[in-house]
């Protein structure tokens, strides 16, 4: 099982892929290690700008 990069707290870049549609890249923070069926770890992050939370893969994240 592989072990997640980042954790809660964290501040992350965030860069949507070609089918997240409208979701802004930019700063998020890590809210939650969600766990995951492939490689690909999940998070949820919560947006700097307007506090909305999504589920992200972790191939979508950098330090930010």
């Amino acid at each position: 099982m592989s072990k997640h990069k980042f954790i809660v707290g964290d501040r992350v870049e965030f860069t949507p892929g070609r089918f997240d549609g409208n979701v802004p890249r930019g700063t998020y923070t890590i809210a939650r290690l969600m766990p995951s069926e492939t490689a690909d770890l999940q998070y949820r992050i919560k947006s700097a700008r307007d506090s909305h939370e999504r589920v992200v893969r972790e191939s979508q994240l950098r330090r930010g």
